[in-house]
């Protein structure tokens, strides 16, 4: 089939562009894009395409790559194309931030593409990744280890900022594309430092699938069919997966929660996949969290998993376990545990506090005995005030706390008592406690007060205290 046909047979299919779109195009000088951009501008009058050629000199090899500029701007000129150019110094930019060359390189070139979209408006950029590079990036994947999502190779097409990313001849091989150029006589320029072994894809591409097409001759048709049927099956998956997170996932600022039971029902595939949206919900920066990681935090929410437990699952998100939830928050939700310590005071005038750290709001009534309401549950306490030394304060556990519970001899640590009343463990690091300007912690608002400042017979004055947490 003539490759025109077969792009805009391709661009039907999965819905490329649409007619009267304007199209960036990112030329590089070799065979590939060269036939892409020749390709596209053919295909302009048929669709109303406005076309944009955009080339990057990264000034990394200075005659060659000024000669590639030179044919590219030719070549636009003599397409009717409108060609933007930018020259960067690459060399001296990797220096500077000690970045990964080629990560660099794929940073200031995508900058540069996505600010040509935005000056003409345009809706699409077009690459020109090829059937080969398809094999080499699946193949470079599978040596590196990957799951379905990484064995999909490059998509057709994905959003990034506010244009879409769009590759047209992911199903045509290099020498189908260098033939076409022969046939149209299109200038194209072979860039040298693709046959310098210190780059992985390379090796690739100059020895491995060389040597291993020696036992399968279509092994790279194979690498490019894996792709298209791991490409799909992962797009379903995700969607099922989506549909899980809205129905399952309890949302709130920078948290996730599910029930362990929800979780761990499901297919261990969707258990995996739910994990892994749950963390890039919360953080851009999840690429780096390993399989390993995802393994102990689904493995986590079992029913023979021990009922509390945290890990730091990085990029910022803290995972823990909480009876019979699963709970991640992004690194503003818990904080460490001297960022978490606070205390407030409480004058003998106070009427109200809200304590921002854990989020409890505080009200205070001064009443005779005679007129004194009788407390309607655990959020609520009455002390005779004569009993109490001000400013009471309201702070979070530290080591060693202990109360004198109300109804049992001795005292009891207030880490035993969070543990008794299933007090999740991220909670516990801010829960609020009654203390008085002694030190006697009064009051677990929630769960029990202790047998200092009863109200009793001869009580005259009361504080009544009411709490909550909403």
């Amino acid at each position: 089939m003539n490759l025109r046909n077969e792009l805009e047979k391709a661009a039907a299919e999965r819905g490329l562009w649409s007619t009267g779109d304007c199209i960036v195009v990112a030329v590089s000088g070799g065979p590939d894009s060269m036939a892409l951009l020749h390709m596209l501008s053919a295909s302009a009058k048929k669709s109303e395409l406005t076309i944009i050629a955009a080339h990057v000199n990264h000034g990394f090899r200075v005659e060659e790559s000024a000669h590639e500029l030179k044919v590219v701007q030719a070549f636009a000129e003599e397409l009717g194309v409108v060609c933007e150019t930018v020259t960067f110094d690459m060399p001296t930019y990797i220096e500077e931030t000690r970045m990964n060359g080629q990560a660099a390189s794929r940073e200031r070139r995508y900058s540069f593409l996505h600010e040509i979209a935005a000056r003409y408006g345009a809706s699409r950029i077009a690459l020109a990744h090829h059937a080969d590079d398809q094999a080499e990036t699946v193949l470079m994947r599978v040596i590196r280890g990957t799951g379905l999502t990484g064995l999909a190779g490059i998509l057709s097409k994905r959003r990034e900022k506010n244009v879409e990313l769009i590759r047209p001849l992911l199903r045509m091989k290099k020498s189908d594309l260098l033939c076409y150029c022969e046939e149209h006589h299109i200038p194209y320029c072979t860039d040298s430092s693709n046959k310098e072994r210190h780059y992985f894809r390379n090796i690739i591409r100059l020895d491995i699938l060389p040597y291993l097409s020696r036992h399968n001759p279509q092994l790279s048709q194979s690498l490019q069919r894996l792709a298209e049927v791991a490409g799909a099956e992962d797009e379903w998956m995700e969607k099922q997966t989506e549909a899980l997170f809205a129905q399952l996932v309890t949302l709130s600022p920078n948290e996730c929660t599910i029930s362990c039971i929800d979780l761990h029902g499901l297919h261990v595939a969707l258990q995996r996949r739910l994990i892994k949206l749950i963390l890039s919900y919360l953080s851009k920066e999840t690429e780096k969290i390993s399989f390993e990681q995802i393994e102990t935090m689904r493995l986590a929410a079992s029913a023979n998993a021990p009922t509390t437990w945290r890990i730091d699952a990085g990029a910022g998100i803290r995972c823990a376990r909480e009876y019979d939830m699963m709970r991640w928050l992004y690194a503003s939700q818990h904080p460490s545990s001297d960022a978490s310590a606070y205390s407030c005071e409480v004058g003998r005038d106070t009427a109200s506090l809200k304590v921002e750290q854990c989020g409890w709001t505080f009200a205070f009534f001064h009443t005779s005995a005679e007129d004194s309401r009788k407390p309607a549950s655990r959020y609520e306490a009455c002390f005779d005030a004569s009993e109490l030394m001000f400013p009471l304060v309201i702070r979070n556990r530290r080591p060693g706390d202990r109360i004198q519970v109300l109804g049992l001899n001795g005292s009891k640590k207030v880490q035993d008592m969070f543990v008794d009343e299933k007090i999740a463990p991220l909670k516990r690091e801010t829960y609020p406690l009654l203390f008085d300007a002694a030190g006697k912690l009064l009051w677990i608002p929630g769960i029990r007060r202790s047998s200092h400042a009863l109200t009793e017979a001869h009580t005259e004055g009361v504080l009544f205290i009411r709490a909550g947490n909403e």
